[in-house]
């Protein structure tokens, strides 16, 4: 870092290091959600705050609801970067190729217009779980998560108009944030981290389509991880480096391939990117198959019970897994969800909205907290306090005018999960694993 920054600048990154990191959230576009107290903007995405300090989030109802997402603030950079290099006034197909734990895919999300596609893909299988359960909460209908290696995703060649990549690395610019990875840094680690990425990096040019948009990442400092690399890419696949238009009070320093973030220049964390455009040529012509390898049609005399539960508008088609499970998907993206299908092994598709026991629709929380859950459903606002049992599985006394059977629990407008209202008790939905643990009863609420 001496070396990269020189004598006097490097007395300033080592400052910053020492001091505390910056909080920030993103809030969920489809929701009108303000951040409480004081906040500031960040200047590169128009949903994205500073905090003046980090609030206990497990006690907040709407970070469960899905209402934003608690994300580093240089991350939230991607926004200005796909605003200034993709057209999204197109349907997009979009893949992020290293995707958990969520955070570039749900930015993309909101950024995408109907009839778009999003991959949010994480090849460490112990990851999917947390990347599934933060896009479940964001609610988007038009998603496939995957759990794909490099080899799977290169087979879906030329597919992709937009491939982000933010890819593994030594994570030199994490360290104030995570002490852990100094411990764990090394040259040697940096030379791995290195032909890792360019292994990575070598699918997403494969999966890419022509004319199409690959985002390259790192929250990494070194030269070798970041300028070589984006450099590798140019001279060995021909891609264009792309430039972007950035103000200079942003501080945010420009280098030979890329885009630098210092934490003594800007309020966020360590982070490199580059933009490249893959020069034109001919585009992929998948075939789609018939039909979905282990998904069924769900029977039709099932589609009306299924569908009142959903809002009114886009067009849906309804499957089964073979365990029950209902999903549905855009009707507008069955083509690109059955090629898909036939590449990829691990992957879960649409929304699941629930399943049968025997004539009764059980629904799921992921319904609950979809765009496609029906705004004309039975619904109860809950105080705070009850957000917060609720949210803890727990029970608690209900207004005896509530509405009976299945009901959105919510919390100031934002869905929080099911609850079934009977004469006598309510029963609480909310999955087991999705439960707050802390123990809530001494803490200021």
């Amino acid at each position: 870092m001496l070396e990269l920054l020189g004598p006097e600048e490097y007395v300033s990154f080592l400052a910053a290091l020492n001091a505390p990191p910056p909080v920030s959230i993103r809030l969920k576009a489809s929701v009108a959600y303000t951040p409480v107290g004081p906040a500031e903007r960040i200047p590169w995405h128009p949903s994205g705050w500073y905090l003046p300090e980090r609030p206990v989030f497990t006690l907040d109802p709407a970070f469960h609801a899905g209402a934003y997402y608690v994300q580093e603030a240089s991350s939230m950079f991607l926004y200005e970067v796909l605003k200034q290099s993709v057209d999204f006034s197109n349907r997009l197909k979009v893949l992020d190729l290293c995707a958990a734990p969520g955070g570039k895919s749900t930015l993309v999300a909101d950024m995408l217009r109907p009839g778009s596609l999003l991959v949010a893909n994480e090849v460490i299988r112990p990851r999917v779980g947390i990347l599934r359960e933060n896009m479940e909460k964001w609610g988007a209908p038009s998603l496939a998560v995957t759990s794909a290696g490099v080899e799977e995703l290169a087979a879906v060649e030329n597919w992709f108009d937009v491939v982000v990549c933010d890819a593994p690395c030594s994570g030199e610019g994490l360290f104030r944030k995570d002490p852990e990875a100094i411990h764990e840094w090394s040259p040697a680690g940096v030379e791995l981290c290195s032909g890792r990425q360019r292994r990575i990096l070598a699918a997403a040019v494969e999966a890419l389509a022509p004319g199409g948009i690959l985002v390259f990442s790192t929250c990494t400092f070194n030269r070798r991880e970041n300028e070589e690399n984006a450099a590798w890419l140019v001279q060995t696949f021909g891609l264009e480096a792309v430039g972007l238009k950035i103000p200079p009070e942003w501080g945010i320093r420009e280098s030979e391939g890329g885009y630098r973030f210092f934490p003594h220049c800007v309020r966020g964390e360590g982070f490199f990117l580059a933009v490249f455009r893959k020069k034109e040529g001919v585009p992929a012509r998948q075939q789609a198959p018939a039909a979905f390898r282990s998904l069924k049609t769900l029977p039709k005399n099932l589609v009306p019970e299924v569908g009142r539960w959903l809002s009114a508008g886009e067009e849906l088609h309804f499957f089964q897994t073979p365990s029950g499970e209902v999903l549905v998907l855009p009707a507008s993206l069955e083509n690109e969800y059955l090629i898909l299908d036939k590449h990829l092994k691990n992957k879960w598709f649409g929304t699941n909205i629930g399943e049968f026991k025997g004539k009764d629709f059980i629904p799921s929380h992921a319904l609950a907290l979809s765009r496609l859950v029906s705004p004309a459903l039975p619904a109860l606002e809950l105080s705070r306090e009850q957000a917060l049992l609720f949210l803890k599985k727990e029970t608690f006394d209900i207004a005896p005018d509530a509405p009976r059977g299945w009901t959105l629990a919510r919390f100031e407008g934002l869905n929080l999960g099911w609850m079934k209202v009977l004469p006598n008790r309510m029963n609480n939905y909310l999955p087991a694993e999705r439960r707050i643990r802390m123990d809530i009863r001494y803490r200021e609420l």
